[in-house]
């Protein structure tokens, strides 16, 4: 049985709930609907909403994906290092290493050979664990993240796509209300 992670992305459906755009094939029947009255500044403007909504939910999107790109190297660069520390931890000598103390600060460092990890969890929480369980954790994790950006990225293509519906279905009222209000001129001239 395949797991979650073996299913192909949806390219027709969206992973966070995003409303789907509605497109407008027959304009005149859609805005002789009793919910749109034939008044285009009506359905014009409950359609702009619809459209900030979906530029709302872009920047939240774009915010979530610039933090799990920035969180994987994370990941994989210290999944390495305890890679390094389970390959050594039998030997009799220390690693030699540089490890980040702040900003642009860096301090050498001897680590002896150990079975044991402390993971930097966030929220102020740290974690010992056995290398074994740390890689375990690691791995799971980058799976998850490297899984969730590729599903934001579809988010954000999706999203972009009913924003472009969107935008195309006001044009098209806006076009049918021009041309309706034309006929509607010319018929009150020739009355004249």
């Amino acid at each position: 049985m395949a797991g979650e992670e073996d299913k192909p992305l949806d390219e027709t459906k969206s992973y966070t709930g995003i409303p789907e755009a509605q497109f407008v094939d027959d304009v005149d029947e859609f805005m002789s609907k009793e919910d749109n009255a034939n008044n285009a500044q009506v359905v014009i403007k409950r359609l702009d909403e619809q459209l900030n909504k979906y530029k709302f939910m872009e920047l939240h999107l774009q915010a979530k994906r610039r933090k799990l790109k920035s969180q994987i190297p994370d990941i994989k660069s210290t999944l390495q290092i305890v890679k390094e520390m389970k390959s050594r931890k039998d030997a009799s000598d220390a690693i030699e290493t540089n490890f980040l103390l702040s900003d642009q600060v860096y301090m050498k460092a001897k680590i002896p050979p150990t079975d044991r990890v402390c993971l930097w969890l966030g929220a102020n929480v740290m974690l010992e664990y056995d290398l074994e369980d740390a890689e375990c954790l690691l791995s799971k994790n980058l799976s998850n993240a490297s899984k969730n950006l590729k599903q934001v990225e579809h988010d954000l293509d999706y999203l972009r796509n009913q924003g472009t519906t969107t935008e195309v279905t006001m044009a098209r009222i806006f076009n049918w209300d021009v041309k309706r209000r034309r006929v509607q001129r010319a018929k009150e001239e020739e009355k004249a």
